[in-house]
């Protein structure tokens, strides 16, 4: 818990910051459209239309359309701003819609006496509209505040801090402690925001000044310190070297490990981008809003090369990867960590012996009867199409999961065949057995340190720093990193320590007694 809480305050600090630009924003799109609505009744229509069809976006996707989009625009896709402008298009509903309900809903007498002594359209708005309409349009400020705190917490896959950072480690490395202080801190600043807002809808409906200015003061003490806190980091001089992860346990114990190596080795300040997508985290690295990440050579080759025919040995894969990836986009491979994290599918292990399944190909007459799950990327991945194809897999049931969440369902029964990672050690754990792939169907999947052109450029002193761990960790020694965080609850950064320790322990001469 005490590991938890002493990251509360950045991840706290970085939603609040999250929230209030969003809402900023918000409040300054919608209130002017909401105007306008009241003004122009043909503009009702197609405004709230446009509102009400970005409100029905699923707040994750909303975040991630804005990833290619930025990027498309030469503008940084990942971090604070993507996150920022998916929020403020999710609050602006509710503030647009009482905006225009509110003013359309004042009493055309008061617009007659306005008009009989002479105001004018904009003092209308400025002296008698707004005024009245006050209450209803801090109601749907109300509203928007709730939502948008709570949709802060997916910023977190497009590479922003929030307290989503305590609930999608969490969730991956089951420490069900991180995911408790998402929820609770998430909670306590939706209502600390809510109840600000309430007040200041109270101090409107009861035209009481010192209520007014009471939530106001509270609104700006919040601003104060969460600009505070974006000023230090934008004056504490060197810009940290950004490392980014997967979501997943073996990916957030990577980026800590790499994170460790490079403040031990060089002194720099690093900054922890965790729980991205392979394309996100790719993109990301491509324009330079990373810096370094561990990716694997299968996912570059099927997903990014998109080759669909592999070479006839493993490091002609290599070899052809880091030749594409120099050429095309400037990443340097820094080199393999010295193991293999195939995608495999995996069964328990009574249930395969009981079926005499032991490769792909003997599980395909039986697959019609078993139900499959995978993570979330894994079937519109090409490996999927390759299996479908190759082997006829064809499952009564096909479902998409947490990857934590899918070990304990081949587990629990729930499903029958997973999309297990090879290097994972809850395959040893739950005895699950791993089908052999005896059609070549999945290609190799060597973790690689990659490195960003705009770090080889600038810090070669990092790439110097990073080497010393291609070649360190075999695969038994990786699936052993992985045990100790998802079956034992240790921390990633606690495990990524240990093993840099071990590492960098001199090897006992022959003859040495010990």
């Amino acid at each position: 818990m005490s590991a938890q809480l002493a990251l509360l305050p950045e991840y706290a600090t970085a939603h609040l910051q999250l929230t209030l630009v969003a809402l900023w924003f918000g409040i300054a799109v919608s209130i002017p459209a909401g105007i306008a609505v009241a003004r122009v009744p043909w503009l009702a229509q197609p405004v709230l239309g446009l509102a009400s069809v970005i409100q029905t976006i699923p707040g994750l996707a909303l975040l991630a359309a804005m990833v290619p989009l930025l990027a498309g625009l030469a503008l940084p896709s990942i971090g604070f701003l993507p996150a920022v402008l998916g929020l403020a298009l999710y609050s602006v509903l509710p503030i647009l819609r009482n905006t225009a309900t509110g003013l359309a809903a004042v009493d055309p007498a008061l617009i007659e006496a306005a008009r009989g002594v002479g105001m004018t359209s904009g003092q209308q708005l400025r002296r008698v509209e707004l005024p009245v309409a006050l209450p209803v349009i801090v109601a749907g400020i109300r509203t928007a505040t709730v939502w948008t705190v709570g949709m802060a917490t997916l910023a977190t896959p497009v590479g922003a801090t929030s307290l989503g950072n305590y609930i999608f480690t969490g969730l991956q490395t089951r420490n069900f402690v991180a995911v408790l202080v998402g929820c609770a801190a998430a909670s306590l600043l939706a209502l600390l925001l809510d109840g600000l807002v309430r007040l200041l809808e109270a101090a409107v409906q009861r035209r009481s000044r010192a209520l007014t200015w009471t939530a106001l003061a509270g609104v700006a003490l919040l601003a104060a310190w969460a600009g505070g806190a974006a000023l230090a980091s934008a004056r504490s001089g060197v810009a940290p070297v950004r490392v980014g992860a997967k979501t997943f346990t073996e990916q957030y114990i990577l980026s800590d490990l790499i994170a460790q190596q490079i403040r031990a080795r060089t002194g720099l300040p690093v900054e922890l981008v965790q729980s991205l997508g392979s394309t996100v985290a790719f993109d990301a690295l491509c324009s330079g809003a990373l810096d370094v990440y561990v990716e694997y050579s299968g996912t570059i080759w099927a997903t990014i090369m998109r080759r669909d025919r592999l070479p006839a040995a493993r490091g002609d894969v290599l070899r052809e990867v880091s030749r594409y990836l120099a050429e095309e986009d400037g990443i340097v491979v820094v080199g393999p960590l010295g193991f293999e994290n195939a995608y495999a599918l995996a069964m328990r292990e009574a249930e395969a012996a009981k079926l005499a399944i032991r490769t792909i190909s003997d599980l395909a007459p039986h697959a019609p009867g078993l139900a499959i799950g995978g993570d979330y990327e894994f079937f519109a991945r090409p490996e999927w199409r390759d299996l479908v194809e190759r082997y006829g897999l064809r499952f009564r049931q096909q479902r998409s999961m947490d990857s934590s969440l899918m070990y304990q369902a081949v587990a629990g029964g729930e499903v029958d065949v997973i999309s297990a990672f090879s290097t994972d050690g809850r395959i040893a754990a739950l005895e699950l057995r791993v089908l052999a792939d005896d059609r070549g169907a999945i290609p190799p999947y060597d973790a690689l340190l990659l490195a960003g052109p705009d770090l080889t450029r600038s810090r070669p002193e990092v790439i110097d720093a990073l080497r010393p761990l291609v070649g360190s960790i075999d695969a038994a020694r990786m699936r052993a990193l992985n045990l100790e965080v998802d079956e034992n609850g240790a921390a990633p950064s606690g495990v990524a320590r240990r093993f840099l320790e071990d590492l960098s322990e001199p090897e006992p001469q022959p003859g040495t007694l010990h």
